[in-house]
């Protein structure tokens, strides 16, 4: 089954194929470099249920499509927020963010097929999977910083929570990009292979999960209850939110 949402309105389409046990993500937005609006991120959290709905699944990757894994935000989104009633942009934001909280709750084992760039709000969502796969010139960037938006998302925590501390201050706030061979080395991914080989290391991973969904779903499950990352995460999104909504009110 394939779906075709959000409308064209939104920033990019996420389609979502089904078959023999997996669940294929796909942003799907050329003019913005699969960026993310309130629209995608509905489709998002809409496609995400659907997965959790039908047992048949064992696992679900989320990709990019045309070349790249996802530009971040819509260009002057936080912008748009600073001119409404504080209330009112704190919770469209939070609305976005939480997509990628649903994304980490899936109950099936994710994996991000990274390819291209993973920008900002983008990295967020490719670190929300249990397993990153890179192309060796997928870049890794944070994006925030230098163009005064203070991190949002939990993306210090999330980076941290990957690669350590002081990738996190690295990339975060010296905005040090990664290519995906020094994502790898950073610890940031598993693995960072040749485009040309990344389908098939993708579809290798999700193998013995797409045999076994019930197992797949079991073993989420547990590793979710052992590592707690759910919850660290969303208290970092709420210190972060906040402040990101700051340096937006400080331009107006």
């Amino acid at each position: 089954m394939t779906d075709n949402d959000p409308p064209n309105t939104a920033a990019s389409r996420i389609d979502l194929t089904v078959a023999d046990g997996a669940a294929w993500i796909t942003l799907d937005g050329p003019p913005t470099r699969n960026a993310l609006d309130e629209a995608t991120a509905a489709a998002l959290t809409a496609a995400c249920d659907r997965v959790d709905a039908d047992p048949s699944i064992g696992v679900a990757v989320i990709s990019g499509a045309n070349g790249t894994f996802c530009s971040g935000a819509v260009r002057g989104f936080l912008a748009d927020l600073a001119g409404q009633p504080a209330h009112v942009g704190y919770e469209r934001l939070g609305a976005v963010y939480r997509a990628f909280d649903r994304f980490g709750r899936l109950s099936v084992p994710t994996i991000a097929r990274i390819e291209g760039a993973a920008v900002g709000a983008g990295l967020n969502l490719a670190l929300a999977a249990d397993l990153l796969l890179a192309a060796e010139n997928a870049r890794f960037i944070s994006g925030f910083a230098p163009v005064g938006i203070h991190p949002g998302g939990g993306h210090l925590h999330l980076i941290a929570r990957a690669a350590g501390r002081q990738t996190a201050a690295a990339m975060g706030m010296f905005a040090r990009p990664l290519t995906g061979a020094e994502a790898k080395a950073a610890g940031l991914v598993w693995d960072a292979i040749p485009v040309a080989d990344l389908d098939q290391a993708v579809a290798d991973a999700c193998a013995p999960l797409r045999r076994d969904p019930a197992l797949a779903r079991a073993i989420k499950a547990s590793l979710a209850l052992t590592t707690s990352r759910i919850d660290d995460w969303a208290a970092a999104t709420e210190v972060e939110r906040a402040r990101q909504m700051w340096p937006s009110s400080r331009r107006c």
